[in-house]
């Protein structure tokens, strides 16, 4: 049984939110914790995302963030439109909207004293902290239990670097512990389940598709910014649903007239072998994408011309205009990715020494607005397991709940919204 009493070598398989997440209280706790990003670069790109900030992801920041730097935009409402535009129903309900981008930074700022523009001072060394290193270009090939350690074995990913060693095999590192959070796609999990009755992750299309992007608060005309600043506004028709609201600016900034405006438009591609979904996720340089096309202009323009034609058909005029107006449009693949079964080890695979946490325990689809609540939740937990106030059986149980609870949740949404009927469908649409 892994002795927590003790300070331990600690190797986080991701560097995204999730693996930052699980990775500071533990630096905190005095554990020396490396983590491994696949990404060959040393920060990770923007992913161009709002993010909406539950109480988990608030609670985690107020915790764990020693600049204590604000991370939200709040709305004050959530409004949903007609076709024509009508605000057809309004709910008075404040939500914290923040981005993807100043969530990394101000973790990177926490785990390993990263500077940038997102703070204006980064957190200093506390007593009793552990080493910190981000260890960018590592890709995880195997992780072998080797009795009170596990070996694991690794590739470098930097450009000019060697992959292996001088013999041609992969890299290795001692650890106590290892902590998968490489998201939906996890190889990680796919070593520590994938003998257990086909509990790896199994990444499955939905038949829809999210187009996403921003647009600068300052660019919207007045019909917009009043349906869309500080608000959670909703159009919903038969087939479609689209959503928006306004996150932080450049660096973070929260001063009003230099945010942007975050919006994504559900859009049904049923089959995933089809030409529109082939050519959709086919970039400007002919590579192809399995279920992202990322951000950075890498959509080929004829298919992104064709969607804003859809747009003034389909959608509102104030959403019409932001899609429009977008200049980095991305897509993303809608997905399930199930949580292993309730009573599964999540926390004490190979014999005690892995845990799964984050979108590697459960791919939830963003209706539920979910998988970064999700990644806090589970590192809050992780640290009490840590601190001996809850065991692992009670990990265990609360993780899954949380992962099936949101799972089902987001598949009741999605398909609701995307192959059934809303209530709040504009007929006339």
């Amino acid at each position: 049984m892994l002795d927590l009493s003790r300070k331990l070598d600690i190797v986080v398989v991701g560097g995204s939110l999730a693996g930052l997440m699980t990775a500071i209280p533990l630096k905190r706790l005095g554990h020396r914790v490396t983590i491994f990003e696949r990404s060959p670069t040393p920060l990770l790109h923007d992913q161009g995302a709002g993010v909406v900030a539950g109480g988990e992801t608030q609670a985690f920041f107020r915790k764990h963030d020693l600049a204590k730097r604000p991370i939200g935009v709040t709305s004050q409402a959530r409004f949903y439109l007609d076709h024509a535009g009508n605000v057809i129903d309004r709910e008075d309900h404040q939500q914290s909207m923040t981005s993807w981008d100043l969530l990394y930074n101000v973790g990177r700022a926490n785990f390993d004293g990263v500077k940038s523009e997102y703070l204006e001072q980064v957190p200093s060394k506390q007593d009793g902290d552990g080493e910190a290193s981000y260890e960018y270009g590592r890709s995880v090939m195997g992780l072998h239990d080797v009795g009170d350690k596990v070996e694991v074995a690794y590739e470098r990913m930097r450009e000019g670097e060697s992959t292996k060693d001088h013999a041609g095999k992969p890299l290795t590192m001692m650890a106590d512990f290892v902590i998968a959070a490489d998201g939906q796609s996890s190889h990680t999990r796919n070593m520590l389940l994938g003998g257990m009755g086909g509990q790896a992750a199994d990444r499955k299309y939905a038949g829809y598709v999210a187009f996403r992007g921003t647009v600068p608060e300052s660019e919207l005309s007045e019909a917009a910014a009043a349906v869309f600043v500080e608000r959670f506004t909703f159009f919903h028709a038969d087939g479609t649903q689209a959503l928006s609201y306004a996150i932080p600016g450049n660096a973070g900034s929260l001063e009003k007239g230099t945010r942007l405006v975050n919006w994504v438009w559900y859009w049904n591609i049923v089959d995933e072998a089809s030409e529109e979904y082939k050519e959709l996720m086919t970039d400007v340089d002919g590579n192809t994408h399995r279920f992202t096309l990322p951000t950075g202009g890498k959509m080929q323009p004829h298919v992104w011309n064709r969607q804003k034609l859809r747009a003034k058909e389909v959608l509102p005029p104030q959403f019409a205009e932001i899609v429009g107006k977008t200049r980095m449009p991305f897509v993303q693949a809608i997905t399930d990715v199930q949580p292993p079964e309730k009573g599964t080890k999540v926390g004490r695979l190979l014999n005690g020494k892995a845990v799964l946490v984050g979108d590697a325990l459960a791919g939830f689809r963003p209706h539920t607005a979910a998988s970064t609540s999700q990644a806090a939740f589970d590192a809050l937990m992780l640290e009490r397991v840590f601190k001996g106030e809850i065991d692992w059986a009670e990990f265990e149980e609360h993780v899954l709940e949380f992962a099936w609870s949101w799972q089902r949740r987001g598949v009741m949404l999605g398909n609701r919204s995307q192959f059934g009927h809303h209530p709040l469908a504009d007929n006339g649409s």
